[in-house]
């Protein structure tokens, strides 16, 4: 069985611990979320405080160079409502 990327809005969703990469590297523009705050709800880790980063894929800029726009929202879904819009409106950029 092939392993099936995880996709929202059309763009992959790829995680690595907090840190959750939304978008493509083959594209300029990619979004890190990172989930700074959880809090138990039943038996799961609820995000209540979610990093949003625009960021540009250029791997010859220092990363702080990369980083476009930054937020911060208090859940995960609020979180990647703002991430997908920053996404679409940078990627229709010409």
């Amino acid at each position: 069985m092939a392993n099936k990327v995880l996709e929202y809005k059309g763009h992959p969703l790829q995680r690595a611990g907090n840190i959750v990469y939304y978008g493509s590297m083959a594209d300029k523009y990619i979004i890190m979320l990172q989930i700074l705050e959880t809090k138990k709800v039943k038996d799961m880790d609820v995000a209540t405080k979610v990093s949003v980063q625009l960021q540009l894929t250029d791997p010859n800029l220092k990363s702080r160079d990369r980083v476009v726009k930054k937020s911060e929202k208090a859940g995960f879904w609020e979180a990647m409502d703002v991430a997908s819009v920053w996404l679409e409106r940078s990627l229709a950029q010409k």
